[in-house]
């Protein structure tokens, strides 16, 4: 009998365990899906004022970047710079070949 309970209360905090790794998991999917909604529109107005052609394989690229760089160092202009420096350098070495 007292395995039983043992067995059921393993059994318990395994799944709570579980739904606490998922949820923060899935907090952190949201998290990134929004920060990328705002970002690629932020690239795209960047994109239209610069009288550049929107091109969503860059705003990917600079958004993948910015949330990255975000993650690490916790500094959004941090990340704003390096990832606009990363994509204008990417933009200049693609012009010249």
């Amino acid at each position: 009998m007292i395995t039983r309970k043992y067995k059921f209360f393993i059994f318990v905090n395994l799944i709570i365990l579980l739904n606490s790794f998922n949820s923060n998991y899935l907090a952190q999917t949201k998290n990134n899906s929004i920060i990328k909604l705002f970002c690629i529109q932020s690239v795209k107005e960047e994109m239209l004022k610069a009288e550049m052609v929107y091109s969503e394989e860059i705003a990917n690229e600079t958004c993948d970047c910015y949330y990255k760089e975000f993650t690490q160092t916790s500094s959004h202009q941090d990340a704003i710079t390096k990832c606009k420096l990363e994509t204008k350098e990417n933009l200049n070495h693609n012009r010249k070949i």
